[in-house]
C-alpha cells in the first residue's frame, strides 16, 4: 500500500478529471448536499464535511431501468453503457453500505455493467455527522481500505487550520489513478496519527446506548405488536427512509406494451408499501402497517442478515431521521423500542 502527502483535495481531483468523469458532493440551491458532476476547469471547492443527503446507490441501482424488450418474435437486452468515473468524496458510511450493495448485486448484469468502471475515493470523517452513528454499526469513521480505490486522510490540525492531507492508495487501480502525479511519500507516523483521528472522532459521538439495547430487542423478538402498531400510525407510506437508506435494494418490475411489443422496466420499491409483499393470490403477509414497519427495521438489524451479508443492514448514516415526515426515523424507533 502507498501513501503520499497531499495539499489540497482538489489537486486529485483535478488529476483525475483528465481521465474520469468526476462525481462529488455539492451544495445545491436548497442548501443541501447532492452528487453532482464536476468538470475540468471547475474552481468548485470540495467541502469534506458534506454528506449528500442521498446516498450513491442510484448510480449503480438505478430508480428505473429498462431490461429488455420483446417484439413479438426476438427479446433484446438493454444494458446499460458505462464509462470510466469518479466517486470523490464518500464517506466511510457510505462505501460500507456499497460493499453490501456490491454484494447483493453481485450477479445482476445491470448493477455490475455501472459499478465495474468505478474508481471510489473516499475521505475519513474527523467529527460525527448529523444523526450519525456509524462507529456504533462498525461503518466508520475511518474508511475501511478495503472498501475504496483512494483514502484523504486529514492530517492533524494546527490551530484549526488544516495542514494536508494523507492520500492512501488502498487497490491497485487506485495507485494505477495516481501515476505519474507528483507526489511525496507520507513519513512512517501517517497510520498512527490516522488512528488517532479516528479514535478523536469516535469520541465525539453522542451516547446512543438505545441503539445498541434496541438491537438486542430485536434480535429477542422482544417487541409487542402494539409497539410496532403505534409506530406504524405515523408512517405516511412516502418511502422516504428506504430511498435514501444507501442499503435498501427492494425493487418491483413491471412490463410496459408498445407499438412494437413491450418493454419491462425495473423500479425501486419498499418493503413498507401496503403491496409489496402480496401475492397473486391476493394474499398479503405484511397486510398490517404494524407487519411492514417491524420487517423493515428487522431486516436493519437482524442477526439473520449478519450471518447472510457479514454485517447489518444499517450502516448509520441516519438519513431516514432525517428524511421521515413522521419521526420514526431509526433514533425515534431504537429509542421507543430500547425503553418498553
Amino acid at each position: 500500500m502507498y501513501v503520499y502527502e497531499l495539499e489540497r483535495p482538489e489537486h486529485l481531483r483535478d488529476w483525475l478529471l483528465m481521465r474520469y468523469r468526476v462525481m462529488q458532493p455539492v451544495q445545491d440551491a436548497t442548501g443541501n448536499g447532492s452528487w453532482q458532476e464536476v468538470v475540468s476547469g471547475d474552481v468548485t471547492p470540495f467541502d469534506p464535511a458534506l454528506r449528500p443527503v442521498m446516498s450513491p446507490k442510484s448510480m449503480f441501482f438505478a430508480e428505473r431501468e429498462h431490461l429488455f424488450e420483446f417484439d413479438g418474435e426476438t427479446f433484446r437486452s438493454s444494458r446499460p453503457a458505462s464509462e470510466p468515473q469518479v466517486l470523490f468524496g464518500m464517506k466511510a458510511c457510505d462505501l460500507t453500505a456499497l460493499a453490501y450493495q456490491d454484494l447483493h448485486f453481485q450477479d445482476d448484469p445491470y448493477y455490475q455493467a455501472r459499478r465495474k468502471d468505478t474508481l471510489l475515493v473516499g475521505i475519513d470523517c474527523s467529527s460525527p455527522c448529523e444523526n450519525g452513528f456509524c462507529s456504533t454499526v462498525d461503518a466508520g469513521p475511518l474508511v475501511d481500505e478495503a472498501r475504496a480505490d483512494l483514502i484523504l486522510a486529514p492530517m492533524p490540525s494546527i490551530g484549526g487550520d488544516q495542514p494536508g492531507w494523507w492520500l492512501i492508495c488502498a487497490s491497485p487501480a487506485g495507485h494505477g489513478a495516481v501515476d505519474g502525479m507528483n507526489l511525496t511519500p507520507a513519513d512512517s507516523h501517517w497510520r498512527y496519527w490516522r488512528d488517532m483521528n479516528g479514535e478523536h472522532a469516535r469520541a465525539a459521538f453522542p451516547n446512543d446506548t438505545y441503539i445498541i439495547n434496541g438491537i438486542q430487542r430485536i434480535n429477542a423478538r422482544a417487541i409487542p405488536d402494539d409497539v410496532w402498531d403505534s409506530l406504524a400510525r405515523k408512517c405516511l407510506g412516502c418511502s422516504g427512509c428506504s430511498q435514501t437508506c444507501p442499503t435498501c435494494s427492494c425493487y418491483a418490475t413491471r412490463d410496459i406494451k408498445t407499438e412494437k411489443g413491450f418493454y419491462r422496466e425495473r423500479f425501486h420499491d419498499s418493503c413498507l408499501m401496503e403491496g409489496f409483499q402480496k401475492e397473486a393470490s391476493g394474499a398479503n403477509p405484511t397486510s398490517a402497517a404494524g407487519r411492514r414497519v417491524a420487517r423493515y427495521w428487522y431486516h436493519k438489524f437482524s442477526g439473520d442478515f449478519v450471518r447472510k451479508m457479514g454485517r447489518f443492514g444499517c450502516v448509520g448514516c441516519g438519513r431516514c431521521e432525517a428524511t421521515c415526515p413522521g419521526s420514526i426515523g431509526v433514533h425515534s424507533v431504537m429509542e421507543k423500542i430500547a425503553h418498553v
